[in-house]
């Protein structure tokens, strides 16, 4: 689901920053050696560039009145990553997606093209992420400014990743490791930058604690508390408590599995119909490098008035490649699926399976097949091909036959 939000501003506060910076430099200067500033110049100068760049094509065909889209894009994103210096490194990126053709034959969300399918890949050039880093106390890391965020598998908590312009946030994150195999992950966020390159303000809490020294697997806890301005406030302010166990056997033969809940409840200006439940089981078997899976996930519904939604997602992961699940139907959803995947040759092959059916009632939300044949040469480079194809179900849910293609080549370094 794709929302109009403010079009994309600089709100990660350089002035915090400089504070943050000021406030470091001038406390260590009382004692600082002559040679400081020489220092200072050498993690500014002596840090490391990177580079990310990806093209991809991508083709939607619907079966409805939208034109068939097709967009040929290519990610530039370009940053520099500073030394250390009394315990502070900064991280600076830039991103440019632009459009390979003359025409945009497809909907960016932005670009005004509303009689074609969408592809919310929009042309644009801004400040991806902005970041100042303390490491001075042990075992933590204190992180300031706009960045990535992405707990466990993004179900809640992601950057969607998959879109040539990523989701950002403007956040105060704390990260601990002082117990033994344990990390407590705290942020703040005050900022959201979405995928079509908008603003939308936010004040979100959210903690992250998880254990991996059960030898079987790693246990987390979590509680994202989200609090979105009007109007969004009062269909998406929540707060949700969960703990999720993910792990596999050791051997020639492996079991997999992953057993996960979540209770969401209404936050701050949130309606009082925001109450659902979640859960997810996983269960499969790896031998020689292929994977067998079985997965049943549910986003529950409060007797058809709310489906539990999780705002922050990399979606596109999560109920199917085709993206017919951006948003909860109010009945929630059920997805049952089957998964297959490998390594052939040096290349990653997935299939998956999805059945959708609705958590409250019996509507049929239709079938979906998905498949990736991805492979990396060195570290450097990477090509991929993903195919989706969803098959509608009944009627009146709003959802049509969708075929989806992606060819990409990407280089990293």
């Amino acid at each position: 689901m794709y929302q109009t939000q403010t079009p994309r501003k600089n709100i990660f506060c350089p002035t915090a920053l400089a504070a943050v910076c000021a406030a470091v430099l001038l406390g260590g200067f009382t004692t600082m050696p002559v040679l400081a500033g020489d220092n200072l110049t050498a993690a500014l100068t002596g840090g490391k560039a990177t580079l990310d760049m990806r093209v991809r094509y991508e083709g939607v065909d619907q079966d409805n009145a939208l034109d068939d889209a097709t967009a040929l894009t290519v990610r530039t994103r370009l940053g520099y990553e500073t030394g250390n210096f009394m315990n502070v490194s900064g991280f600076l990126e830039m991103s440019n997606v632009t459009s390979l053709t003359a025409d945009e034959d497809y909907d960016s969300k932005t670009n005004g093209n509303a009689a074609y399918s969408v592809i919310a890949d929009p042309t644009n050039t801004i400040l991806n992420r902005a970041y100042l880093d303390y490491t001075g106390i042990a075992d933590t890391t204190l992180r300031y400014g706009q960045q990535r965020i992405i707990y466990d598998n993004a179900r809640f908590i992601g950057n969607v990743g998959w879109r040539q312009t990523e989701q950002t946030y403007t956040a105060f994150r704390i990260t601990n490791k002082s117990l033994s195999d344990t990390t407590l992950d705290y942020a703040y966020l005050s900022n959201r930058f979405t995928i079509t390159a908008g603003n939308e303000d936010i004040k979100a809490h959210l903690l992250n604690a998880n254990y991996s020294g059960l030898g079987v697997g790693k246990l987390t806890g979590y509680a994202y508390l989200l609090e979105f301005e009007a109007p969004a406030a009062a269909s998406k302010s929540s707060q949700t408590v969960g703990v999720r166990f993910n792990g596999a056997t050791k051997g020639d033969l492996k079991f997999v599995y992953t057993a996960e809940y979540a209770n969401q409840s209404d936050y701050k200006d949130g309606s009082s119909d925001i109450d659902a439940s979640y859960y997810r089981l996983i269960g499969g078997i790896g031998m020689s490098g292929i994977t067998v899976s079985l997965g049943y996930e549910v986003l529950g519904s409060n007797s058809g008035k709310y489906g539990f939604s999780t705002p922050l997602a990399t979606l596109h992961g999560q109920n199917g490649w085709a993206d017919q699940f951006l948003g909860t139907p109010k009945d929630g959803l059920a997805d049952a699926t089957l998964k297959v995947a490998g390594k052939l040759a040096g290349v990653k092959l997935v299939g998956v399976y999805h059945d959708y059916s609705a958590d409250e009632g019996s509507t049929d939300y239709g079938s979906e097949v998905d498949f990736l044949a991805a492979m990396k040469f060195g570290k450097n480079y990477s090509v991929g091909l993903k195919l989706a194809s969803y098959k509608a179900g009944d009627s009146g849910t709003g959802k049509v036959d969708t075929d989806k293609l992606w060819l990409w080549g990407g280089l990293t370094f």
